[in-house]
């Protein structure tokens, strides 16, 4: 690949976050956040400090990063740094006489703001401007999109990998100890967040951590999971039945499934990310299990595993295509056990494209 299609995507999104700086008339715009840091210049150290201005980028960090960044940065300057790198940021932004910063409360501390304050003087505005970059990384390129199917394959792989020990007498813990050993396997960097798998009871948990409980039979199994690869982030749940499924629980998945269908029915460019969530609402509400579904129907993916838009009820989100989003309904009976099913979508102008795959069917081990 050419140096031009190695720097073209951080180009076009170093001019987006200039177009929103001269849509308000700022001077400049500081990051800190790393995962920010790292879309918009390609570095993947762990310090920096990058100022953006409508004229140039210029990337802050320390002597232990000097050749790093002077390998992986190619389009903003680079400036080595002894001592802290913040407050040679704040200097160089009072040298240059910027007066309107615009930062991102959110991710960046009270010390690390007061730094700034000190060394950038009285004369700077600090203008609050949360999920700027976010607005931007929330939209992806063809690239990036790829790059998710790729990790989405890795996350449903691992589920094909354990399908045949998740059986009586195995341990949760080293089920998903084995889902992580096939992502890595499968060339992911590691999980996007700690593998889930819950048993018996113990799947009306939401966010349960895998334990020694041993799976038995005749009862449900979670397992949700996701893989990183090249940064982006995959997210999926698939719910098992040890055993055969009774009546009262192949009721309640049909509905869980539905109820994702009727989501994924909406999901499209320009609609209401709150539309999306009642939608798959209404139908648990209408099977009777609208109380046992406790959280939001999903959230946007990409190098976090949550990230915006929200779907959720109280959310004012509008879904953009070239966004993607999970679409995980639940359900969870306290004493019995719950049923979730998550897949990723690609937002497009007229629906939706599925990025994860797998069979959705309840699978009876």
């Amino acid at each position: 690949m050419s140096a031009k299609n190695l720097t073209e995507p951080f180009g076009r999104r170093l001019r987006r976050l200039r177009e929103r700086l001269d849509a308000v008339g700022a001077d400049a715009f500081i990051e800190t956040f790393l995962i920010n840091i790292q879309y918009l210049t390609g570095f993947t150290g762990s310090a920096g400090v990058l100022v953006v201005t409508p004229e140039r980028a210029v990337f802050l960090t320390d002597a232990r990063y000097t050749i790093q960044a002077r390998e992986e940065v190619k389009l903003a300057q680079v400036q080595i740094v002894r001592g802290s790198v913040l407050d040679a940021a704040g200097t160089m932004l009072k040298r240059a006489g910027r007066l309107r910063v615009g930062y991102a409360p959110s991710r960046m501390s009270v010390l690390q703001k007061q730094k700034l304050a000190r060394s950038g003087g009285s004369g700077i505005r600090w203008l609050q401007w949360e999920d700027l970059v976010e607005g931007i990384r929330s939209v992806k390129d063809d690239g990036e999109i790829a790059t998710m199917r790729k990790a989405a394959r890795i996350a449903e792989e691992s589920i094909r990998s354990v399908l045949a020990m998740v059986k009586p007498g195995v341990k949760e813990g080293d089920i998903a100890a084995e889902i992580d050993y096939h992502m890595h396997k499968g060339g992911a960097s590691g999980p996007s967040f700690d593998t889930i798998v819950a048993s018996g009871k113990r799947s009306a948990l939401p966010h349960a951590q895998p334990t020694d409980k041993r799976v038995r039979k005749n009862e449900l199994v979670v397992l949700d999971l996701g893989a990183i690869l090249r940064g982006y982030c995959s997210d999926i749940t698939r719910t098992l039945f040890v055993g055969r499924a009774p009546a009262r629980v192949l009721g309640w998945y049909r509905a869980v499934l539905e109820a994702q269908q009727a989501a994924r029915n909406v999901v499209r460019d320009g609609v209401k990310a709150a539309d999306v969530d009642a939608a798959a609402r209404a139908v648990l509400a209408k099977s009777g299990l609208g109380l046992y579904f406790t959280h939001s129907t999903g959230h946007g993916l990409g190098r976090e595993v949550h990230e915006p838009p929200r779907l959720s009820r109280e959310s004012g989100d509008i879904l953009r295509a070239g966004q993607v989003v999970t679409l995980e309904p639940g359900i969870y009976v306290e004493g019995v056990g719950g049923i979730r099913i998550e897949d990723d979508v690609l937002v497009q102008a007229n629906g939706c494209d599925g990025i994860t795959t797998i069979d959705r069917e309840l699978l009876e081990l």
